[in-house]
């Protein structure tokens, strides 16, 4: 099993968390410029959807890797820099993508449109789960700490989302993309280092 530091973990999950709330974060920031004035409790109806896809997939993931973990032990911590890295680098290529889709007439707060948003925001921590597993890590405080970061990522895309603008959610999505990186390269090196 790979010697990564477990005690390092409660800032990692925070710092994963922030990553994956990205993407909802951006998701949310066009619903919020999408309906003009968005009451809160359909903020929060649309968070509270986001959130539980976003803490459900790496939930399924984290299982999935417990079962590959014996078979993958020698060589875990370079299927965790691989995976992470690649994550990374998918969020960044997305956020180069023209988001004329967005600006069709669609209403985010449909459930089935709600759904499409969260699974479509959550591919990432479904393989993000697949690493913490793979690498032996606790899934529950990860969960808890990715769906309160997601929540709260959410709300705030939605609340100013008129305000932030489209383009700064494609900065943001480059950022988390970089985070998922280095805390790949991390888990990388302190596994050959330390």
């Amino acid at each position: 099993m790979c010697n990564y530091k477990r005690n390092n973990g409660n800032f990692d999950y925070f710092f994963i968390a922030v990553s994956l709330s990205f993407d909802s974060f951006a998701v949310s920031v066009s619903t919020g410029l999408i309906i003009y004035r968005i009451k809160f409790l359909q903020a929060v109806k649309v968070a509270i959807v986001l959130t539980l896809f976003q803490s459900l997939m790496p939930l399924i993931g984290w299982f999935l890797g417990k079962e590959l973990a014996v078979v993958i032990s020698d060589f875990d911590h370079w299927i965790a820099f691989i995976l992470l890295s690649f994550i990374g680098f998918l969020m960044i290529r997305e956020s180069k993508k023209n988001d004329e889709e967005k600006n069709e007439k669609i209403n985010p707060l449909k459930l089935k449109t709600m759904i499409s948003m969260g699974v479509a925001t959550s591919i990432d921590a479904l393989i993000v789960g697949i690493t913490l597993g793979v690498i032996g890590n606790k899934i529950f405080i990860s969960v808890a700490i990715i769906g309160i970061v997601t929540f709260f990522a959410a709300m705030l895309g939605m609340l100013f989302g008129k305000k932030i603008g489209s383009k700064f959610g494609k900065k943001i999505e480059i950022f988390g993309g970089i985070i998922l990186i280095i805390i790949g390269l991390k888990i990388l090196i302190t596994h050959l280092f330390l």
